[in-house]
């Protein structure tokens, strides 16, 4: 409940000050688990996401969020759950596997971090190996903008995001190299889909 309500309050707050532009929804499967990879701009890239994904998604989020406890309740609210930075967080990793196992969308940012220039960087393998786990497929989603919000004059930029078509991980989780090609190529479909829609 608390969920849908606020992002029903970032539709109306998105809607007004930032006109954003949404392509790409019939890519995202409605029902089984899925994995929304997503590359990442900006603080406002959860909600923003959230706002316009077609079903709920589930957060892994740094733990700091999670501090003050009151902070914590309310991002717990919101699907997120605390990921250590830095290292293998197995509880993290156990946590978005159960997550799948369920039939839910699980968001991640395979970067592991925001872009300090908008450029996209390297994906850490992290989100292969969910995607081979679980074997539910990877929705890879570009977003443009969300780094220009209240920044260098930029006050109110048209935002964009697109929902990519569905990859399917068909290694074996323990391939070292398949994972790492896998994270590559999600992160070149996102690139694409940047470039094609940076030019519209």
């Amino acid at each position: 409940m608390f969920y849908k309500l606020l992002m029903c309050l970032f539709q109306i707050l998105f809607g007004i000050l930032f006109r954003p532009a949404v392509s790409g929804k019939e890519n995202v499967p409605m029902d089984g688990p899925v994995i929304m990879a997503a590359n990442h701009l900006s603080n406002w890239d959860p909600p923003f996401i959230g706002t316009y994904m077609p079903r709920p998604v589930a957060y892994m989020a740094k733990e700091e969020l999670f501090k003050p406890a009151i902070c914590g309740w309310i991002i717990s609210q919101l699907y997120a759950f605390p990921v250590k930075r830095g290292a293998a967080d197995r509880a993290a990793i156990k946590t978005a596997i159960g997550i799948l196992k369920q039939g839910l969308c699980l968001g991640v940012f395979p970067e592991g971090h925001r872009s300090k220039d908008g450029k996209l960087g390297k994906a850490e393998a992290g989100v292969s190996l969910l995607a081979a786990m679980s074997k539910a497929p990877v929705v890879p989603t570009a977003i443009i903008g969300t780094n220009k919000i209240f920044a260098n004059g930029g006050m109110l930029p048209k935002l964009q995001i697109i929902f990519g078509e569905p990859m399917f991980f068909e290694g074996k989780h323990n391939d070292k190299a398949a994972l790492e090609d896998f994270s590559k190529k999600i992160m070149e479909n996102i690139e694409k889909l940047i470039i094609s829609h940076s030019q519209l």
